[in-house]
């Protein structure tokens, strides 16, 4: 019997009629793909812990290919809050700029040169299962075939995996292998009456199924933990009580909904760069792939000013938020004393041509 390959629609926020069309026209050609199990969601970002959509998401236990306008990085770890997990499927659907790939390797180059260790991250720790997920961003494409057609190509990988598991048959397959072709089990803890309910649901409509559930737009921060430290930087200068940490002192988004619309301030604060907030307009703030540690979230950083900028700006917005809420605003003196530490035993730069060049404009007073 031929593997079943199951891809999940998440449907943009707005009524754009381009968005919807093409979202129709996706699934329009997923059913008529062989050997696929189709599911339309609303907005991931939207749905509820406890709701239809997450419970649906988390009755998948194999391969999964998830269809977003988020970006790949802020749709995987909005799966991961949710307890949907998985190892990373690779996409071909937008190869990513060289000049990322660049930044990285320079940044590489320079830690190593400089001495420096690379820290522990919070998901180096973490038991993830064998499955694939794979996040495929439909901003991406211009037309419903480049998406179908990147959906083949995983479906035609992952039954290339499965021609290889069945050549072992009677053979011994080595430890690995067999983790690696394990049926990957799902992290969200679920009673059995929830499990058989989610896979009822995703069952009684055959190959594709509609999942329908009231999903106000949300606002709350994502954190990328393959990035995370567990520095707790987020925590202290949040005053909202959005953060907490579990029983592990991990830090995670304990009231999402205690978080102010529209404020990113934290993921500015944040020195690897691994708090999201997928609904933002900077691109960078919303999980476009930037490198580590080279957040370019202000024009003026994009010019060389230095980087306690930033900290500056979260602290202004945060004051507003404070204010809106009827309380008094901070300023720099509640959870900023570590970050501006940070940025003040920064080794300095090097000045550059383009250091040279900003002076000359300052010079000239325009």
């Amino acid at each position: 019997m031929a593997r079943r390959l199951s891809v999940v629609i998440s449907q943009g926020q707005s009524q754009n009629p381009i968005k919807r069309t093409l979202e129709e026209e996706v699934v329009t050609g997923l059913m008529l793909e062989p050997n696929v199990d189709v599911t339309v969601i609303p907005h991931l970002y939207d749905l509820s812990p406890e709701g239809t959509g997450v419970l649906a998401l988390a009755g998948i236990s194999s391969d999964i290919v998830v269809i977003s306008w988020l970006f790949e990085r802020a749709a995987r770890w909005t799966l991961d809050r949710n307890g949907i997990r998985g190892q990373v499927g690779y996409t071909e659907l937008a190869a990513r700029d060289e000049d990322d790939e660049d930044d990285e390797e320079m940044e590489k180059a320079d830690a190593e040169e400089a001495g420096q260790d690379e820290p522990a991250r919070v998901g180096d720790s973490r038991e993830i299962p064998a499955r694939k997920i794979f996040c495929l961003e439909l901003s991406n494409s211009t037309t419903a075939e480049e998406v179908l057609v990147e959906v083949r190509r995983i479906a035609g990988e992952l039954s290339t995996d499965v021609v290889q598991l069945m050549d072992w048959v009677g053979g011994k397959p080595s430890a690995e292998s067999l983790q690696r072709f394990a049926t990957p089990t799902n992290d969200t803890a679920l009673s059995a009456g929830g499990e058989l309910e989610a896979n009822a649901a995703l069952e009684a409509n055959g190959p594709l199924q509609r999942i329908e559930e009231p999903a106000d737009r949300r606002w709350y921060p994502v954190i990328d933990f393959s990035r995370c430290t567990n520095c707790m930087e987020c925590i202290d200068f949040c005053l909202f009580g959005v953060y907490g940490v579990d029983g592990a002192e991990t830090i995670l988004v304990e009231q999402p909904d205690s978080c102010r619309k529209g404020c990113p301030a934290c993921s500015r604060v944040c020195p690897e760069n691994a708090i999201m907030f997928p609904q933002h307009k900077t691109p960078a703030i919303a999980g476009a792939p930037v490198a580590l540690g080279s957040l370019k979230i202000d024009l003026s950083k994009l010019f060389g000013a230095p980087d306690v900028d930033a900290v500056e700006v979260a602290a202004k917005e945060r004051d507003e938020q404070l204010l809106l809420a009827g309380r008094e605003a901070v300023g720099l003196t509640v959870g900023i004393p570590d970050v501006a530490k940070r940025q003040a035993d920064r080794p300095a730069e090097q000045r550059d041509d383009l250091d040279d060049l900003i002076d000359g404009l300052d010079d000239l007073d325009l």
